[in-house]
């Protein structure tokens, strides 16, 4: 199974100067753990996840006065959708991280998270169990 086959499609696109509140609010109205963050003026693109907003809210930051571009990781991973699940996830376990965005062209097209690729193995792990 490839990338395309599990990723969301569901991209928010968000500026560096949102806040973390403003960013959370978006994130979590859309159900999503993850928000691309684009700065055109510095790194291009970045990704801000639910972890980096917890982390920092949790540190004593601000919500209201922390901004995304503080806290957006720039040094991304981006994946392909041709990529296979398995190159997805060795990827996430090598960087260490939960969603990577996918890439076609000029720009983002979907993210992939760990629960989008377990979405789509666990079935065919019952049906293997099942077989066998």
């Amino acid at each position: 199974m490839l990338v395309r086959d599990a990723m969301s499609t569901v991209v928010l696109t968000i500026g560096p100067t949102h806040t973390l509140r403003q960013a959370a609010r978006l994130m979590s109205a859309r159900r999503i753990g993850a928000a691309v963050v684009h700065d055109p003026d510095t790194c291009g693109l970045g990704i801000i996840t639910e972890r980096d907003i917890l982390d920092a809210v949790g540190s004593g930051l601000d919500p209201d006065r922390e901004t995304a571009s503080a806290h957006t990781t720039t040094d991304v991973v981006f994946a392909a959708p041709a990529w296979t699940l398995q190159e997805a996830a060795e990827a996430m376990t090598h960087g260490g991280f939960r969603h990577l965005i996918v890439l076609d062209g000029d720009g983002p097209v979907g993210i992939v998270s760990v629960r989008d690729i377990i979405r789509c193995w666990a079935p065919a792990r019952r049906a293997f169990a099942a077989a066998g």
